[in-house]
């Protein structure tokens, strides 16, 4: 399935994941879903992020989820399972997390933060410029 994936500090990006054993791989552990928005997708992240001492992602204020620690990735909701995002969707949350959050402070569930640009990363599939060896 195509889904959005959101790293801490990075502009988000397609990726394609299959399996259970590859949605654990992109959070890091565990996996849980959360349903903040009402649009049929959901946000799937390491249900210890936060415990684990992940890095804080981004913040969640709808239905008062805070936030998200560690990766995550946006997918949409079939009947029974995660499918992939539409392009529309696509386009929708990777606008949602254009911008990295450094958290600053907590009062209770409400997360306080500063929005920065976010660094634009590689999928983790596509090879990087490779370096050309130096010359004499």
């Amino acid at each position: 399935m195509n889904v959005l994936v959101v790293e801490p500090g990075f502009l988000p990006y397609e990726k394609e994941i299959n399996g259970l054993e590859e949605m654990q791989k992109t959070v890091g552990g565990l996996i849980q879903a959360i349903y903040p928005f009402q649009e049929e997708v959901g946000l799937v992240c390491n249900e210890n992020g936060i415990f684990e001492g992940l890095e804080f992602n981004r913040s969640i204020p709808e239905r008062s989820y805070g936030g998200i620690f560690g990766t995550f990735f946006v997918c949409g909701l079939g009947e029974e399972d995660f499918i992939s995002l539409t392009p529309e969707q696509v386009k929708t949350y990777t606008e949602r997390f254009k911008k990295a959050e450094i958290l600053i402070g907590v009062d209770g569930n409400t997360p306080f933060t500063i929005k920065v640009d976010a660094i634009p990363k590689h999928p983790p599939d596509q090879p990087k410029h490779q370096r050309k060896p130096p010359t004499r």
